[in-house]
């Protein structure tokens, strides 16, 4: 467990019902479990993060590592967690493993209209890159497409189980 209260570990089979109760509080058109159940068994680029306080699961995040590429599938914060920069810890501990699994940088997509996602991921690097038209399947949004080069890390270990 970090000084902030919370600890990590990379997300099991186990774990997919605990992350579909936040994944459908979180976002308007959730991922399916088959979509959870198809990253963790068959993807091997997919790595899955949970972050912890106490015994109570958050949030997690979920990122695809491809040669020196990751990019962001999701990542979420339980609602009554938030504002209490736990999605910045997610996302660093994200950034932290991707560049111990080789990546160089990372990309991701967010809702043109979620400014406060936006703010997080520039606080942390990202810039912006484009735009998909009509990327969000529940009603059309675009998505801004961010990228952020990812600097070196010490040699630590990343922590995870």
């Amino acid at each position: 467990m970090d000084r902030n209260g919370v600890s990590f570990r990379r997300m099991t089979v186990r774990d997919i019902d605990q992350v579909m109760q936040i994944e459908r509080a979180s976002f308007s058109a959730p991922w399916s479990r088959n979509a959870f159940l198809g990253e963790l068994t068959e993807n091997h680029f997919a790595r899955y993060v949970l972050m912890f306080e106490g015994e109570t699961m958050i949030g997690y995040g979920g990122m695809w590592v491809i040669i020196d590429e990751a990019h962001v599938t999701n990542i979420a914060v339980s609602p009554e967690h938030r504002g209490k920069h736990r999605g910045e810890q997610l996302l660093r501990r994200m950034m932290a493993e991707a560049v111990a699994e080789g990546a160089r940088r990372m990309t991701l997509e967010v809702r043109v209209s979620n400014m406060p996602a936006q703010g997080l991921y520039r606080k942390l690097g990202f810039k912006d890159a484009g735009i998909r038209k009509g990327y969000y399947t529940d009603n059309r949004e675009d998505a801004l497409i961010m990228w952020a080069d990812l600097p070196p890390l010490p040699e630590v270990s990343n922590g995870l189980e």
